[in-house]
């Protein structure tokens, strides 16, 4: 069963982070959320599984993927959680270049043109890593219906998809650990 409260204090004893950064979208940040040393804990893993299953449980998609390598543990720990659920998604991955032999593909994974995909995350601040996956996982001819990230910054990411036509939806947003936005 998802408990937010114990995902936030998980994120806020293993990931949260303050000091001086530059984070994936150029912005400078006094926090950062590594999303890894959540992502890749057997329990936090779990937490955020059931979360992401339970937003999607009303409009179950056929597949989720992200962008490679910050989507692949939150894809794998969803897919496995959909299986134990007897909601069996498919998962996919997408790639920053496509790896120059074999199919030679952006996309990776047991999915096809034509399938409902949700993008997943682990931190959106102006959802570009995203963007750039929804915009591979549409030429390969899937259908994107919306985004799903662990934590929203809230720093532009859910205008910039709502701006194209997409939804993105959050398990926790950065004001659960009494962090504000900085002003626009």
């Amino acid at each position: 069963m998802y408990d937010p409260q114990a995902l936030v204090a998980a994120i806020r004893e293993k990931a949260l982070k303050f000091g001086d950064f530059t984070l994936a979208s150029g912005k400078k940040a006094t926090y950062y959320l590594d999303g890894k040393q959540v992502t890749l804990d057997a329990e936090c893993a779990r937490l955020i599984a059931e979360g992401i299953l339970d937003l999607l449980a009303e409009d179950m998609p056929e597949a989720v993927g992200g962008m490679s390598i910050g989507a692949d543990p939150i894809t794998a720990a969803v897919v496995t959680m959909s299986a134990l659920r007897g909601t069996p998604l498919r998962g996919f991955m997408v790639r920053k270049e496509p790896k120059g032999h074999g199919t030679n593909r952006f996309i990776e994974g047991p999915v096809e043109p034509g399938q409902r995909a949700v993008i997943v995350e682990d931190v959106v601040t102006t959802g570009g890593s995203s963007l750039k996956a929804i915009e591979r996982v549409e030429e390969f001819g899937m259908q994107v219906a919306g985004v799903i990230a662990i934590v929203d910054r809230l720093e532009g990411g859910r205008e910039a998809f709502q701006s194209r036509g997409y939804r993105l939806r959050a398990l926790l947003t950065i004001r659960d650990f009494g962090i504000e936005p900085p002003p626009d």
